[in-house]
């Protein structure tokens, strides 16, 4: 556990603890670290999840399966981001599926565990980063909500990109999806997507390869979306 330490007080979950704290903090908390094979499953929709968790090496993704068979991006998961914290103090069942893209070790801790206060100072910050993580993560959900509801395919790409620029602060980045998973993700066809796409390129909005993007004109892409 001590190797995983300088990573995980970068993390939402456990900043502001010094490694001393932190160490004797994990096993109080009941923390185990555990090892998944590419396309394992972390978490399953449709069944109930009891434990947060924070990706220690490697990729997950987690999609929401669709009526029609389909599974939907939700987000992709890096090393040092924290999951399960919203589903795992719910008493219902997880909408959403989480597996490994790669081999990958994760953190996991119980969360009636995390949940169960001692008085201590660094169990006190834990719950408070808890509630802001929860809370960072309502106005994510918010914001594809926003981008879905608009009316055009073109306001919804102009929405994602802002946003994801917005985010690497810089116009030249790297989307964690393929094109097919952006298709899913922005509910559109995948032709039409690379369609408008090759559309905004011609208009000089913004050059792409692959998962790569460089906004060209961030003025006019703002403009777009409202």
């Amino acid at each position: 556990m001590e190797r995983y330490l300088p990573l995980l007080q970068t993390t939402s979950l456990f900043a502001g603890l010094d490694a001393k704290e932190l160490s004797p903090l994990l096993a109080g908390l009941g923390a185990s670290v555990r090892c998944y094979g590419r396309g394992e499953t972390l978490i399953q929709a449709g069944t109930p999840n009891r434990s947060a968790g924070v990706l220690l090496s490697g990729a997950l993704e987690a999609v929401r399966p669709a009526p029609d068979g389909s599974a939907v991006p939700i987000t992709r998961i890096s090393p040092g981001d924290v999951f399960g914290d919203v589903l795992g103090g719910s008493s219902l069942c997880s909408p959403v599926t989480v597996t490994a893209e790669t081999g990958c070790e994760v953190l996991l801790i119980p969360y009636e565990r995390l949940l169960r206060p001692d008085g201590t100072p660094a169990r006190q910050q834990v719950l408070q980063n808890l509630v802001q993580t929860i809370s960072d993560k309502y106005f994510l959900l918010s914001r594809r909500v926003d981008l879905l509801v608009l009316k055009t395919l073109r306001a919804k790409v102009c929405a994602y990109l802002v946003g994801e620029a917005d985010r690497a602060g810089r116009l030249t980045f790297t989307v964690p999806f393929t094109r097919i998973q952006l298709a899913d993700y922005l509910n559109c066809d995948r032709s039409a997507l690379s369609r408008e796409l090759s559309r905004m390129q011609q208009d000089g909005l913004l050059e792409t390869y692959r998962s790569s993007f460089k906004l060209l004109d961030l003025p006019a892409l703002r403009q777009m979306v409202q």
